[in-house]
């Protein structure tokens, strides 16, 4: 049968097709060539998008993409789905009747899940994205995902829409940052965040912990990318957007609650470890001309003294108030994928600081795990 776009005719080249897949396909196929003349329209476009989702829920992607999101989009468009960039454009091709039509909201879902399913598929066949026609796809299905979210933004009843395409942006962008591709995935992130922010049902506290995870994401983006300062900057815009939303909280009873509590020390303490990941080096850098004393205290002889013993310890405790606290930005501030901590010689580009930092991160690290950081503080 036809399909939609060149891009699903690349993913139908994916998986190889077994003779059960293609005699589901056929069958399918049959049934629905049978029974659309027989059934109202709305009916028929509705089951066919039902079935699309069973079948994607036990991961017949390819069936689910053939056969019911590639069959329900063929009626708007022939062309490659790819090529269409522009709103007007995107508009006029699935909408010409306007979002109040009965089957906005169907040929939205369709959409969605027709980039659900392309990229489960290449996931399957090339989990490493190492065949660069796979990381193209994966590009065209963020600046599709993005154009959709652009004109279902607007409209409120389609918040679902808005949060479920953050969902697979993230997922997408975390799966190119892993192979070095966070300079191109930022602008998506940086969508999706703001996507989150500018949908009014999406900025209650129950999708705090979600938008918490966005921005955590975009400034690991800028770490990656060696901007540490923008990344810090974002994580305190974070910061000041949390704290807008517990301040109209607190005109409520609802603060009172135990599991709101806990929402907002969660994304408090996500946005605190992206600012402690800069900080923690930032707070030891000296400048060029500063001169600094040969002579410092070793860590062995640090062991002794009761903690916070170190500078990075003494931050540690000022901006984390318990040990799995502290541990998380231990291990966030070690986590720069420029630095090779691991590496058995020593970081030669970094300056004595930074060593010393990487030094008094893993000592910490060390004295958490053990458990003495707790020991000494309650002796204290």
């Amino acid at each position: 049968c036809d399909v939609v776009s060149s891009s699903v005719e690349e993913a139908n080249c994916l998986e190889p097709v077994t003779f059960y897949g293609r005699l589901a396909a056929n069958t399918l196929f049959n049934i629905w060539i049978k029974y659309k003349p027989r059934l109202p329209e709305w009916y028929y476009n509705e089951k066919l998008l039902k079935v699309g989702d069973s079948l994607a829920q036990i991961k017949e992607y390819k069936l689910a993409l053939l056969q019911c999101y590639g069959r329900y989009l063929q009626q708007f468009i022939s062309v490659n789905l790819d090529d269409i960039n522009d709103v007007h454009q995107f508009k006029s091709t699935f909408f010409p009747n306007g979002f109040r039509d009965k089957n906005a909201a169907l040929t939205f879902h369709a959409l969605q899940e027709r980039n659900v399913c392309i990229y489960q598929m290449i996931c399957s066949s090339d989990r490493n994205l190492q065949n660069p026609e796979s990381l193209q796809t994966c590009f065209n299905i963020l600046s599709s995902l993005r154009l959709t979210m652009q004109v279902a933004l607007p409209q409120e009843n389609l918040c679902w829409l808005i949060y479920n395409g953050t969902i697979l942006i993230y997922t997408i962008c975390r799966h190119l940052m892993m192979i070095g591709q966070s300079a191109k995935v930022l602008e998506y992130l940086l969508w999706a965040s703001i996507c989150m922010e500018s949908s009014i049902p999406l900025l209650s506290v129950h999708y705090l912990t979600w938008r918490a995870t966005l921005y955590t994401a975009v400034s690991q983006c800028y770490f990656d990318c060696q901007a540490s300062i923008h990344g810090e900057i974002f994580a305190r815009r974070g910061l000041i957007k949390i704290d807008e939303l517990k301040q109209l909280e607190n005109t409520s009873s609802s603060m009172e609650n135990s599991e709101t509590k806990r929402v907002f020390r969660e994304a408090t303490l996500k946005m605190s470890v992206m600012i402690f990941k800069r900080a923690v080096y930032e707070s030891r850098r000296k400048p060029k001309s500063f001169f600094r004393p040969k002579l410092r205290v070793s860590l062995k002889e640090a062991q002794n003294l009761p903690w916070p013993r170190t500078a990075t310890e003494r931050l540690l405790t000022e901006m984390f108030d318990g040990v799995a606290a502290q541990f998380l930005a231990i291990l966030e501030a070690l986590s720069d994928s420029s630095r090779r901590v691991l590496h058995p010689a020593p970081p030669v580009p970094d300056e004595i600081e930074i060593r010393d930092v990487i030094s008094e991160l893993f000592f910490a690290g060390l004295e958490i795990l053990s458990g003495n950081s707790i020991k000494n503080k309650n002796l204290q």
